[in-house]
């Protein structure tokens, strides 16, 4: 099985995604009580820091690939 580079920005965008989903499941079906828009707010700050972490991910990786 061909192996894939690991991606910290993709692992923050599907915990994210995954969190988010499960607080709309769990509050739909009553188990608990989503506190307000948190859970609004919670996609644009997981892409903001998905984004923060691609961008630090490719620095550092083009500076070891052309340090060594």
């Amino acid at each position: 099985m061909k192996r894939h580079p690991f991606e910290p920005a993709r692992l923050i965008s599907g915990v994210t995604a995954i969190a988010v989903g499960a607080g709309y499941g769990l509050d739909a079906l009553g188990i608990w009580h989503a506190p307000g828009p948190w859970l609004f707010f919670a996609i644009p700050a997981g892409l903001l820091l998905s984004g923060i972490t691609a961008a630090v991910w490719a620095t550092t990786r083009r500076h070891i690939t052309h340090d060594s």
